[in-house]
């Protein structure tokens, strides 16, 4: 019975186990999914994105952001901040209404927060029509919201309590009553479009009614003041600074001035246009007037395009004296605003720069300098502007590699607005990261962005493309704006996002980057593996061809699936960054599924569902192939892009997997009828502490699909032959349960180019239940996980202990399992299905650090097929922590989940946005951040709001921290939710609260 014992709790562990993990989602990168509403306080300089999942989600100068859920997940439509205050609120598609409150922690940081909601309701009996907001006014008092309707009621209500006033309620009756008989006997008023306050008089503000009846209402007299006669149906107002004219814009694509009489006069028309008439056109549904010093003013609109010819772009126009441009978004825009000058008290707005939401991105356009260029965002980096295929993180790269990588980018954003980002309210407490980290990201469209990893802000630093090296059907020369500049209209394309692929066999599917020496490995879905080194300047070289026929020659076998990319021949220019210089090609041209790179032995290693090879990049010859696909596997010679699979192989296998599942049920319960069962007294039975009951693992077939799939590659220099000596060593482990070990001869450096690198092939290790391997590593004497290429000689870190000996691990989907070396013995191992019942997706070896004292240590890292994260420590294979992270039920999130070497991860929970998560106390990457509140001050609406707002800007010294200080050890729990997000199946992702926020 000892070996059904558990081992006894050891406090000691336990109290370490606390100060080296802990679970926590920290941040989301990217873009928002499915935006749908945008807003902005100028006071505050803080935007405000809403989703169609009910996210709610603020940013300000890099790195202080705020997020929200509301718990209805409806879609938010609207945003409007309460004038000078941390308030916002928010109207859903349910017609509630949500006041949120940006308030200061005693910790020093602020947190966005819900304080009440509200939905408007009418009298019993009405028609639901009667109170669905369709406009909304914050008024600058602070005290009321001024709520227009589809039934054309303007509803008042007080802030904070949400106290309807029924008294003052505006009606449409009311207003007709003054209009003249001609006009209010052929129309209706229809919905409240639009309610604008007075830029100058805060007691009379615009009321816009859908079938173009416009009213100045005076809260003093409680009537209307003047009504503006239009024939068109209004889409949207805005006023002049100085209040003297409105701005109507209507549904057919014009729009109007009027003036503002100061006598009763009746207003007038001063002049309508339609700015690509005179064709019928779409609507304006947004314009903005902005006054200039120069005199010309700026006016930006959406939409207006001529409806038969361009009806399909989404477009906003910018139109200033004699220059007139129309910005393209590649998709849908949501909303935009324009960024000036907010003081009330000067005589211009002298707008600086233009933000426009889009469904996939956030665009800024700089208006200040000539030509209008982008200003390229620090954050909501729009990672799916070509569909990411794979991640790759690298972390504490060296300064000097960093900085080549910045210049390199930089010479590609040459075409960016030099502006400092004019979003920067708020301050950010965070600390400066302690290590520069890469996020490298493959895409459908063969490029690879370098991302900086290191902080809250994911920012773009470089990208490369490896569409050069290949004949595709679209010139990498085209250039982005193809219009001359007579072409009407004056479309100019803007943004970053191209969601159409011209090759979909271009797409990344593996990285490998050395950060010693600068060499980068990418490999493709046609079987493309490019072997490259950064170079600071422009150059034009030829690209040497190597081929690597992994089936051999062998008889049989004919490939099913894609061709091969055609390649350039003779020099091909290349932009300063990474440049390949070599290029193996795998034959049959499948999917690259495995990808190791050792920069020291100038060695690449890859692999593909037919086998794997190595090749020499410094003599550019290929040094071996190995083929490992079974006789009977046929699937694997289709390729990803063929549809045709064997439907009737694929039942078969699964009834034989019943039919042995059956029969072995029925011999196992046959055995324990004939043995009989042992009766042991119940009473001391109680008393023992049984080891879990392990679930019964079938073994699977050989005859299974894709058992030659090779799903991990690494380099090792430990003890292959014998005890005595060590060698560099080549490792493969495919998805039917097979490790190769192959040991090679590098020649030393003085002879590399004159003698060839050899392979012989020494191991071959076959796992009982044939899973697939996901993982291999090689323990020295000390049981510590290999050092990586060319990092001892870079003094980061120890040499391997070469005296001990080595020790090989070997991580299948449903093992672990731990093997001497050289004689690969059986020494050492971790069931995890058997008893979990849970297979292992993503494994890594992570670094955890003490967050009391400088105590660190190995352990493994792995994500299971239920979304899980288990910590499991080495040599021992104990299980340390279990964390749920990902729904079961998200595959694409589990399938996209990067570990770093230091405890932290990464995952898609929406095709545009990376959630970030930390499993170490040490390593935490999160935002603090902090927005002043202004005092109260009551009614005066011409206070000095433009003093405040330069001040709301500054750090709070006053409190006697600094910043960098008040991350102390303990931790004050609180909540940061994963928001839900519609998945392609329109599946709302559930709602995980599992972050600490604040530090006390």
């Amino acid at each position: 019975m000892r070996r059904f014992l558990r081992p006894g709790h050891d406090p000691v562990r336990e109290r370490l186990k606390r100060d080296l993990f802990q679970f926590n989602k920290t941040v989301e990168h990217g873009f928002p999914h499915q935006p749908s509403a945008l807003g902005y306080s100028s006071f505050f300089h803080l935007m405000a994105i809403g989703t169609r999942s009910g996210a709610l989600k603020l940013y300000g100068t890099p790195g202080v952001e705020f997020m929200g859920l509301h718990v209805e997940n409806n879609t938010v439509m609207q945003i409007h901040f309460i004038p000078h205050q941390c308030q916002l609120v928010t109207l859903l598609d349910d017609n509630s209404l949500h006041l949120w409150s940006l308030k200061q922690q005693h910790c020093g940081a602020s947190e966005l927060k819900e304080k009440r909601h509200f939905t408007l309701r009418g009298p019993p009996g009405s028609p639901p029509s009667a109170t669905q907001v369709t406009a909304i006014l914050a008024h600058s008092s602070q005290e009321f919201l001024y709520l227009g309707t589809e039934s054309g009621n303007v509803f008042v209500v007080e802030l904070p309590s949400f106290r309807i006033l029924e008294d003052q309620t505006i009606s449409p009756e009311m207003m007709l009553q003054q209009v003249p008989e001609d006009y209010r006997s052929r129309r209706s008023l229809e919905l409240v479009e639009s309610l604008k306050e007075h830029p100058q008089n805060p007691n009379q503000f615009l009321i816009g009614y859908s079938r173009g009846l416009i009213v100045l209402w005076d809260l003093n007299s409680s009537q209307a003041t003047h009504h503006f006669l239009g024939n068109q149906q209004l889409e949207n107002l805005c006023w002049q600074k100085n209040g003297c004219q409105i701005i109507s814009c209507h549904y057919d694509g014009s729009y109007t001035q009027w003036p503002v009489p100061s006598d009763d006069r009746q207003p007038e028309p001063l002049e309508s246009k339609m700015p690509y008439g005179p064709f019928p056109c779409k609507a304006i549904t947004k314009i903005c007037w902005q006054t200039a010093k120069n005199g010309l003013p700026y006016i930006v609109f959406q939409g207006g395009m001529p409806r038969a010819s361009y009806g399909d772009r989404h477009s906003i126009s910018v139109i200033h004296g004699n220059q007139q441009t129309a910005f393209d978004f590649t998709s849908r825009v949501i909303d935009f605003f324009v960024i000036a000058n907010p003081d009330p008290r000067v005589e211009f707005d002298d707008p600086s720069a233009m933000v426009v939401l889009a469904e996939e991105e956030l665009v800024v356009i700089d208006l200040k300098t000539p030509g209008w260029p982008s200003v390229q965002p620090p954050y909501l980096a729009s990672l799916h502007c070509s569909a990411i295929t794979c991640s790759h993180h690298v972390s504490n790269i060296p300064l000097k590699l960093w900085e080549r990588i910045i210049a390199a980018g930089n010479k590609q954003n040459s075409h960016f607005s030099n502006m400092s980002w004019p979003i920067d309210g708020g301050t950010s407490l965070a600390p400066d990261p302690p290590q520069r980290d890469l996020l490298l990201t493959g895409h459908e469209d063969g490029t690879v962005r370098f991302w900086n990893a290191s902080d809250v802000c994911l920012s773009l630093l470089y990208k490369l493309s490896t569409v050069r090296v290949f004949h595709t059907d679209a010139d990498p020369n085209d250039n982005m704006n193809p219009m001359g500049d007579d072409e009407w209209p004056p479309l100019r394309k803007v943004g970053s996002f191209d969601p159409y692929s011209d090759d979909p066999r271009l797409g990344i599917q593996k990285i490998f980057l050395c950060k010693y020496s600068g060499s980068l490995a990418v490999a493709g879905t046609a079987g493309q593996v490019l072997v490259m080194e950064l170079n600071d300047e422009e150059a034009e070289q030829v690209v040497d061809h190597a081929e690597a026929d992994l089936l051999q020659d062998q008889e049989g076998y004919k490939w099913k699936g894609h061709e091969r990319l055609k390649t350039r021949e003779g020099p091909v220019r290349f932009e300063p960054g990474f440049q390949p210089f070599v290029l193996v090609q795998c034959q049959p041209p499948a999917v690259v599924t495995s990808l190791a790179l050792h920069s020291e032995w100038k060695l690449v290693a890859f692999g593909t569902s037919h086998g794997f090879g190595l090749f020499d990049h410094q003599q550019k010859r290929l040094v071996f192939v190995k083929c490992t696909l079974h006789p009977s596997d046929q699937l694997a010679l289709e390729g990803p892009l063929s549809r045709v699979k064997s439907l009737k192989k694929s039942l078969r296998q699964s009834f034989r997997r019943i039919q042995r599942s059956r029969v072995s049920s029925r011999k196992r319960r046959a055995a324990e009828v004939q043995e009989g069962i042992p009766r042991y007294d119940q009473e001391a039975l109680q008393e023992i502490e049984l080891a879990p009951v392990q679930r019964k693992i079938e073994a699977r077939s050989a005859e299974d699909s894709f058992t030659g799939f090779v799903r991990t590659l690494y380099f090792a220099d430990t003890f292959l032959r014998d005890s005595s000596r060590h060698c560099p060593s080549l490792w493969a482990g495919t998805n039917g349960g097979t490790v190769y070990a192959f040991s090679l001869r590098v020649p030393p450096a003085e002879r590399r180019m004159d003698e060839p690198v050899k392979a012989e092939q020494a191991k071959e290790i076959q796992l009982m239940h044939r899973a697939p391997v996901v993982g291999i590593l090689v323990l020295d004497g000390q049981s510590t996980p290999l050092p990586e290429p060319l990092e001892v000689a870079h003094d980061l870190s120890k040499s391997p202990d070469m005296q001990g000996s080595h020790q090989l691990l070997v991580v299948s989907e449903e093992q672990f399992k731990i093997f001497t070396l050289p004689k690969v013995s059986s020494k050492l191992k971790l069931k995890l299905t058997a008893l979990e019942g849970c297979r292992v997706r993503k494994v890594t070896v992570a670094t955890f650090t003490s967050n009391k004292d400088e105590y660190s240590e190995n352990d493994l890292a792995i994500l299971t097929n239920l979304g899980d994260i288990h910590i499991i420590s080495l040599p021992s294979l104990k299980i340390q922590m279990r964390y749920p992270c990902i729904r079961k039920e998200d595959v694409s999130g589990i399938a996209s989940c990067v570990f770093t070497r230091y405890g932290q991860g990464f995952y898609l929970i929406s095709p545009s946005e990376f959630e970030r998560f930390s499993l170490s106390t040490k390593w935490l990457v999160e935002p603090r951040c902090l927005v002043e509140a202004p005092e109260h001050t009551g009614n005066n609406y011409v206070h000095s709001a433009y003093g405040m707002e330069k001040a709301s800007r500054k750090p709070n010294r006053e409190s006697g921290q600094n910043p960098s200080e008040q991350g102390g050890d303990e931790r004050k729990p609180g909540k940061l939710m994963e928001h839900a997000l519609l998945n392609d199946e329109n599946v709302l992702k559930e709602i995980q609260s599992t972050l600490e926020d604040g530090r006390g």
